[in-house]
C-alpha cells in the first residue's frame, strides 16, 4: 500500500532547527541521522527571520546548502512555510497585526504566534513567504512534504482587535445572507434588548458587564476556527499551484477545542498530530489512544503522521518528568498501533538557548553518550523492521459521535452546571472501551454510520433535526445508539428544542426529561444497575436527571436522594436496533453499563482475555495480512497466548504465545486467514533502554 509521502516505509525523524547552529554542525547531524535511521526531517518551522531578514531581502543560501546536504545523505525534507512566528521587522512596521485579548490588551512580540488571524498584513506576508519558498524548492529532490505554519490555535486562537471585528461582521454577512433580521432571530436578540439594526453595530464578544449572548459566542467560536483555516488555505493554495503533487499538512494538537478538525482535515493531504502524553499520568496511554483514534478517523481511517512527540521530558509543564526506560519506545509503537505511518519528534538536537532548551531531544545535550541517544537509534532500527506495515489500516466496530459545534455550545456559560465539559464526559466512556479492548473510531454528525455496530454519544447538547433523523434511521436499520445526559437540548442556533428534552431524540430514546438535577462537587448519587444475576451499585457524579418513560424500559435506577427509585438508565427498542439513554454522569463507573449495549450489539475485543494493562490492535493490509500490536502498559511481565505469526520486532516465529516485559511490546504479522489461538508456552522477556 502507498506510503504517506514518497519516502518508503515508516517515517522517522523530527523537527531540526539548523539555523540555531553553525554550519559545521550540519554534516555531523546528518551523519548521526543516518546512524539513527532518520529518513525525514522538518526544517524551517521558525526560520522566517533567517529566510527574510527584512521586507526587501531574502537569504536562501543557507537553506539551499542545507537541502543539498539532506539530499546527499538520503534524508527527505518536510519543508515548513515558516509562518508561525512573524519577524520583528514586520511587527514593528505593522504593530496593528499583533493580537488583542477580549480585555483590549495587545500581546507583544517575543514569543510566537503573535499575529491577528484576520490581519491582511500578516496574511499577505505569509503568502508571499510561502510563494517564495515554493517557487525555489518545488522541484528539489529532497522535498517530500510541505508543512504549513505550526500548531494553529495553540497560543492565539482568537483576536478581538478592530480588524477581527471587521472580519467577524464579514463572516456574519455571509452566514446570514446579508439579512440582519435573520441574525436577530438566530441570536435571540429580543432578549435583553440586544436587537441590531445593521451589521456595522456588531462587535466581537469582548469583555462585557455580564453574560454575553450565547449564540454570538457560538458563532464567534465558528468564526475563529474558520479565520485560522482561511490562513492555512491561503498558503495551501499557493503550494498546490506552484508545487502540485507534493503533499501538504499542518500539525494538529490532538483533541483541541478551538479548531473544528473535521472541517480542517478536509483541506489536508494527510493528517499530522503533535502528542505529548504526561509520564506522570498513570492513564496517559488511554488519552493518547483516544487522540490517535481521532487522528486516524479524520481522514476516514487513512494512515496519519505523528509529527511531534517528546523523546523524554517536555519543558512547559510545572513539573516535567522524563520518560522511564522503555516508555518512549512503547508510546511510539502505540501511535503505530493506532494507525500512524510515522513517528517524528520535537526536537532533533537539544537547543542551548530559548524557551525550549530543557525540552528533550533525539540527540540530547550529552550527545551520543546519552541513554536518550541509544533509545533514538534503537527506535529507528525497529521502525525499519516494521516498514511493511505502512499503508495498512484499522477500523473500529464502535464509533463515537464528535461534533465541535456541540462541544462549543455545551461549554457556554449559564447552564445548569459548569462541570459538564466534553473531555470529562467523553473520557470515562472511551476509557471503559479501551479497558475492554474495543477499538473506537470517531465520526462527525454527517459521517457514514454504516458498518458500525455501536454508536456512542456521551453528549449531544446541540442537535439539529437532520442529525436526529440520521440517528433514528441508523437504529431502525439495526444499529445500537448509546446517548449520554444533557443531550438533544438545543438546535444549531443554541435555541432550546420545544416540547421537552431530549428534543428530537425523544421518540427514539423513549423518554422525556422533566428536570435537570446537577450534583454538587464532592457529592454523589447511588445508581443500582440490575436486577440481572447480581445488581451493581454505581456512583453518579456531576449530573443527574428526573426522567419519565415514554416506551423505554429501565435498566438502572437511582438508589438515593430525591430521585431514589426513578429510572437512571434506559433502553428503547426501535426498529431492528435499540437506543440507550444514560441520564447521569457515571464517571469511571460507566463501564458496567456500557457492557450491556456492547454485548447486545455483538462488539467484541480484538483479542479476548488479555492480561490487565495490555493493549491490542490489529492493522490490516490490502492483501489481508494482519499486524497485531501487543503493548504492555503494566508494571509486570505478562504472557499473551497466541499461536502463529512472526514478531516483526525480533524476527521470531510465534508459537505458543508472546511474553511481554513491563513496558514491552510485540508486533506480530499474521498471514491472511490465520486467526490467533491460545497456546501455553511463554517466550523470554525483553529488555528496554
Amino acid at each position: 500500500m502507498a506510503s504517506l509521502t514518497r519516502v518508503p516505509g515508516l517515517l522517522h525523524g523530527g523537527d531540526w532547527s539548523p539555523e540555531q547552529w553553525p554550519e559545521a554542525v550540519w554534516a555531523e547531524d546528518l551523519k548521526l541521522m543516518n546512524e539513527a535511521g532518520v529518513n525525514l526531517v522538518t526544517i524551517g518551522v521558525f526560520a522566517w527571520a533567517r529566510i527574510q531578514p527584512d521586507a526587501d531581502s531574502w537569504d536562501f543560501g543557507w537553506l539551499d546548502r542545507l537541502l543539498e546536504l539532506c539530499h546527499a545523505h538520503a534524508v527527505a525534507v518536510d519543508l515548513a512555510t515558516a509562518t508561525a512566528s512573524p519577524p520583528a521587522w514586520l511587527v514593528r512596521a505593522h504593530p496593528e497585526l499583533l493580537p488583542q485579548t477580549a480585555d483590549g490588551v495587545r500581546l507583544e512580540f517575543g514569543s510566537r504566534q503573535h499575529y491577528c488571524p484576520s490581519s491582511p498584513v500578516y496574511r499577505a506576508a505569509a503568502v508571499r513567504l510561502t510563494k517564495a519558498l515554493a517557487e525555489r524548492y518545488h522541484a528539489h529532490p529532497a522535498l517530500a512534504l510541505w508543512h504549513i505554519h505550526n500548531e494553529y490555535g495553540d497560543h492565539v486562537a482568537e483576536c478581538f482587535c478592530p480588524e477581527s471585528a471587521t472580519a467577524f461582521r464579514r463572516w456574519l454577512r455571509e452566514r446570514y445572507g446579508e439579512r440582519i433580521a435573520e441574525l436577530n432571530r438566530c441570536w435571540g436578540t429580543a432578549f435583553w434588548s440586544q436587537h441590531y439594526g445593521q451589521f456595522e453595530e456588531i462587535e466581537p464578544p469582548r469583555t462585557a458587564p455580564g453574560p454575553v449572548n450565547p449564540t454570538q459566542l457560538l458563532d464567534w467560536r465558528r468564526f475563529c476556527s474558520d479565520a485560522l483555516l482561511a490562513l492555512y488555505r491561503a498558503e495551501k493554495a499557493v503550494l498546490d499551484e506552484v508545487a502540485p503533487g507534493v503533499p501538504v499538512t499542518t500539525n494538529f494538537m490532538s483533541m483541541l477545542k478551538s479548531l473544528d478538525y473535521w472541517e480542517w482535515s478536509r483541506h489536508e493531504d494527510l493528517v499530522s498530530d503533535d502528542a505529548y502524553p504526561d509520564p506522570a499520568d498513570p492513564r496517559a496511554q488511554v488519552t493518547a489512544a483516544m487522540n490517535y483514534d481521532l487522528m486516524r478517523s479524520l481522514k476516514g481511517g487513512r494512515p496519519w503522521l505523528l509529527m511531534e512527540q517528546a523523546p523524554s521530558a517536555v519543558s512547559w509543564r510545572p513539573v516535567n518528568l522524563p520518560k522511564p526506560p522503555g516508555l518512549y519506545r512503547l508510546w511510539s509503537l502505540q501511535a503505530l498501533a493506532r494507525g500512524a505511518d510515522g513517528v517524528l519528534h520535537f526536537q532533533w538536537r537539544a537547543s542551548v538557548a530559548g524557551a525550549e532548551k530543557f525540552h528533550s531531544a533525539m540527540l540530547p545535550h550529552r550527545g551520543t553518550a546519552s541513554r536518550g541517544w541509544r533509545a533514538t537509534v534503537r527506535l529507528g532500527a525497529e521502525l525499519r523492521r516494521l516498514g511493511e506495515i505502512a499503508g495498512s489500516r484499522l477500523r473500529g466496530q464502535a464509533a463515537v459521535l464528535l461534533d465541535w459545534d456541540s462541544w462549543w455550545a455545551l461549554e457556554l456559560d449559564d447552564h445548569p452546571s459548569a462541570r459538564m465539559r466534553w473531555p470529562e464526559l467523553l473520557g470515562p466512556w472511551y476509557a471503559a472501551l479501551h479497558e475492554r479492548g474495543i477499538t473506537v473510531d470517531f465520526v462527525p454528525p454527517t459521517g457514514e454510520l454504516d458498518g458500525y455496530r455501536l454508536l456512542l454519544a456521551p453528549n449531544l447538547y446541540l442537535l439539529d433535526i437532520a442529525t436526529a433523523d440520521r440517528l433514528t434511521a441508523y437504529v431502525r436499520a439495526g444499529g445500537h445508539l448509546v446517548c449520554g445526559p444533557f443531550s438533544g437540548i438545543s438546535d444549531r442556533h443554541d435555541h432550546i428544542h420545544p416540547g421537552g428534552h431530549p428534543g428530537p431524540l425523544r421518540p427514539l430514546l423513549g423518554i422525556v426529561v422533566d428536570e435537570h438535577r446537577p450534583i454538587p462537587d464532592g457529592a454523589a448519587t447511588a445508581v443500582r444497575l440490575g436486577p440481572g444475576p447480581g445488581p451493581r451499585e454505581l456512583r453518579a457524579v456531576t449530573w443527574s436527571e428526573w426522567i419519565e418513560l415514554e416506551g423505554a424500559e429501565p435498566l438502572a435506577h437511582y438508589a438515593t436522594g430525591e430521585l431514589a427509585g426513578r429510572p437512571a438508565v434506559t433502553r428503547h427498542r426501535h426498529g431492528r436496533g435499540s437506543a440507550w439513554y444514560l441520564s447521569c454522569h457515571l464517571g469511571s463507573d460507566v463501564g458496567p453499563v456500557l457492557e450491556l449495549p456492547l454485548a447486545e450489539a455483538g462488539v467484541t475485543p480484538e483479542l479476548p482475555g488479555l492480561p490487565p494493562g495490555v493493549e491490542a490492535t490489529r492493522r490490516r493490509a490490502a492483501d489481508g495480512t494482519g499486524y497485531l500490536f501487543l503493548l504492555n502498559h503494566g508494571p509486570a511481565e505478562c504472557h499473551v497466548p497466541l499461536d502463529g505469526g512472526t514478531d516483526l520486532l525480533t524476527g521470531a516465529e510465534v508459537t505458543g504465545g508472546v511474553t511481554l516485559a513491563p513496558l514491552g511490546a510485540a508486533v506480530v504479522r499474521i498471514p491472511r486467514a490465520t486467526a490467533p489461538t491460545p497456546a501455553p508456552t511463554p517466550e523470554p522477556a525483553e529488555e528496554h533502554l
